[in-house]
């Protein structure tokens, strides 16, 4: 998309594929000071982490040199460059304590970017954490305008903890209250690089709109199928030509309308889109894949024979 509009790109990353052009890692300060050098960097999107099923690969320093020591060479790079703008890809996981994931509470939660206190249950949450927090202080020390920006998933494999239901049914399900497609994803990325006006230190939640409102939260938990009847009358019946099943609760819920209201972003694809979908028997309007492999993980596939973790 940022080529596509006219930018000249040097994409980073540990293994090779169609966007990349010099591999490595951020978590090398020698190799982004010489690229920012070479390659008269001016704006930085960063996009590259651990993420959560790499928790069964990577041990906790790993997670730490990538995402937060990365994060911080890559800002200090940035803030000697002088540059106006850095976009963090963060994520809506790091939101989630165990209480929440665990559905404790009798009403869904509802989760914008006011959501707090923040408390990660995991390694992948928490070196995010601190990467935002790091993104935070060089806007303070170095005026660095910094968006950080937390996305639901927009990822293709299956889920790495839940079957059921399975697949493509998941996804479907998700995009009710924390998924959005990869170019969604993609494009709030660019939206935050290229907005004309300072930003400062932002932070926004970029999911696929939700069709619920906050009054909705305790029938949410209770009777999440009876919710979704009024907002989508034939939702059932669509779902059932699939043998599909529709959320009988839902925990919580993720808001975006900061970045709609804010940056004037419009996201393409949301829960009425996959209904328009299955009416028209069309191909659905987000990627599913079983099989997949980040580049990273194929990589190891193809050196060491097996997937790890």
């Amino acid at each position: 998309m940022l080529r596509a509009r006219g930018h000249l790109v040097t994409g980073l990353d540990v293994a090779p594929g169609a966007a990349t052009d010099v591999i490595g890692s951020v978590a090398d300060p020698v190799l982004i000071d010489r690229l920012f050098t070479e390659r008269g960097i001016e704006a930085v999107v960063h996009g590259g982490a651990l993420h959560k099923p790499d928790i069964a690969r990577y041990s906790n320093q790993a997670f730490v040199d990538v995402n937060v020591s990365g994060t911080l060479n890559l800002l200090e790079a940035a803030a000697r460059a002088g540059h106006r703008r850095f976009v963090f890809t963060s994520t809506t996981s790091l939101m989630i304590g165990q209480a929440i994931r665990d559905e404790r509470g009798d009403a869904a939660v509802w989760l914008d970017e006011e959501f707090g206190p923040i408390a990660p249950r995991n390694i992948y949450g928490a070196t995010k954490h601190a990467a935002e927090q790091l993104c935070r202080l060089f806007h303070a020390d170095h005026r660095l305008d910094c968006v950080v920006l937390r996305t639901g998933r927009f990822f293709p494999e299956e889920d790495d903890t839940h079957r059921d239901p399975p697949g493509e049914n998941l996804k479907a399900n998700e995009f009710l209250n924390r998924r959005l497609t990869v170019e969604d994803a993609a494009r709030a990325h660019v939206a935050a690089l290229e907005w004309p006006d300072t930003l400062g230190f932002r932070t926004y939640i970029v999911s696929a709109p939700t069709p619920f409102r906050r009054g909705d939260r305790a029938e949410l938990m209770g009777d999440a199928r009876a919710v979704i009847a009024r907002r989508f009358p034939d939702a059932e019946a669509l779902y059932a030509r699939r043998g599909w099943r529709l959320p009988a609760r839902i925990g919580r819920v993720y808001d975006s309308g900061r970045i709609q209201r804010e940056l004037n972003f419009r996201f393409d694809t949301g829960f009425a889109d996959i209904l328009a979908a299955l009416r028209a028997d069309a191909p659905l309007p987000f990627a599913h894949d079983a099989r997949y492999l980040s580049p990273q993980e194929a990589v190891r596939v193809r050196r060491d024979g097996a997937p790890s973790g």
